[in-house]
């Protein structure tokens, strides 16, 4: 897990140096066609990254965007009217049943089908009438690192070329060495804080959220801590009542309009006695897990759960479990 971790880096270079001339295409595409309605499919942490793409076209396209509940074609069969629809599937493998079936569904009633996947001959991305490869190698570890990270960058590569943004592409072609500075950033403490927790709040919003949703799962499945992420709007509805003196949660605050209510949240928690580990930019009063700053504030996310990966991977081993092999779970799910 560490070593696919730290080189995500890498597969990130490889993917933003080919497939230009193809989401470029995507991008004038979609521009042409302007979709009714835009749907993700996607399962697990690829559905984390599926919400950062949807979360970009939402507040920079001005589209809205809908997470597919799949088992509407899997096990209801629902006739979805597929006119002007374009679905985005994200899937590491490319093999899950409940993700190929939508996707198949969807190609035969004429909807704009696009995969992001790591293999090209998986029977997702034949499922689909665009697929664009994660380029991400091959990844042993169960729990998905570099490959989730690759996501998230394709998601930002079909809005930059949906937008036709020169800022937001050279945003990412600076990506790499970004994230090879977050790859070296010192997040120790929340090692020596969360060693022997059973229960912890990840938080965040926005942009955000995303990765506050992909930690909470990387700390269940590899550290076996009862993780829960919440957005910093929502753990104000109910969830903050259970937070009292040592309760740890870990706070993901990057640059953007959400940060400063974070930051604020942060403050409140810490005035209550909660155990709060703040992950932001360097500057950040009280910053516990340094962020490393991107050229763009939308990517921010990407370089926090790169600094976020390796710092659980030890977790997981000071509190003596090995996270190459989390228990019960397997590279390929298969759900249907």
């Amino acid at each position: 897990m560490l070593l696919e971790a730290l080189e995500a880096p890498h597969a990130v270079a490889r993917q933003l140096s080919h497939d230009e001339k193809q989401y470029a295409e995507f991008g004038d595409f979609l521009r042409g066609t302007t979709p009714n309605s835009i749907l993700t499919v996607a399962r697990g942490s690829s559905d984390h990254a599926a919400h950062y793409m949807a979360y970009l076209i939402m507040s920079r396209v001005g589209r809205l965007v809908t997470s597919l509940p799949m088992s509407l074609i899997t096990l209801y069969h629902s006739q979805i009217d597929c006119s002007g629809l374009v679905s985005l599937a994200f899937s590491q493998s490319g093999q899950s049943p409940d993700l190929v079936a939508p996707t198949q569904f969807f190609s035969r009633g004429g909807a704009c089908t696009a995969a992001f996947v790591n293999k090209l001959d998986s029977p997702l991305a034949l499922a689909a009438k665009w697929a664009f490869p994660l380029r991400a190698g091959n990844e042993k570890s169960v729990a998905a690192t570099k490959s989730f990270i690759a996501q998230l960058v394709a998601g930002a590569r079909v809005v930059a070329a949906w937008k036709q943004d020169p800022e937001s592409m050279a945003a990412l072609a600076n990506l790499p060495d970004a994230l090879a500075r977050a790859a070296d950033q010192d997040w120790s403490e929340a090692v020596e804080v969360l060693r022997d927790v059973d229960r912890l709040f990840v938080i965040g919003r926005g942009t955000g959220m995303p990765v506050a949703l992909e930690a909470a799962l990387k700390f269940k499945e590899t550290c076996g801590i009862q993780a829960e992420a919440f957005s910093g709007a929502e753990v104000k509805h109910g969830p903050m009542a259970i937070i009292d003196e040592g309760y740890p949660l870990l706070v993901f605050a990057p640059r953007g309009p959400a940060q400063a209510g974070l930051l604020a949240l942060a403050e409140e928690m810490r005035s209550r006695g909660a155990r709060v580990l703040l992950a932001a930019p360097k500057k950040t009063p009280n910053v516990s897990l340094p962020i490393s700053e991107t050229a763009s504030a939308d990517l921010d996310p990407i370089s926090a759960i790169q600094s976020f990966y390796p710092m659980v991977e030890s977790l997981a081993r000071a509190r003596g479990m090995n996270p190459d092999h989390p228990p019960f779970l397997a590279k390929v799910t298969r759900t249907s």
